[in-house]
């Protein structure tokens, strides 16, 4: 699991960037960085322990 949180990490901050970029200069697409913000959370959540017992 930890590189599924991993992989959350990278594609939320990959999107915010993305996101950043289509503020200051527009360009086709750039909602999807909102799509990119939103799977990256739900994987960073999915890749947490839980804190279940094992």
């Amino acid at each position: 699991m930890p590189r599924t949180r991993t992989l959350g990490i990278g594609l939320t901050a990959l999107a915010v960037l993305g996101y950043a970029i289509g503020v200051a200069a527009p360009y086709p697409g750039r909602a999807a960085s909102i799509v990119g913000v939103m799977v990256g959370v739900t994987l960073y959540a999915i890749g947490s322990d839980g804190g279940g017992s094992q």
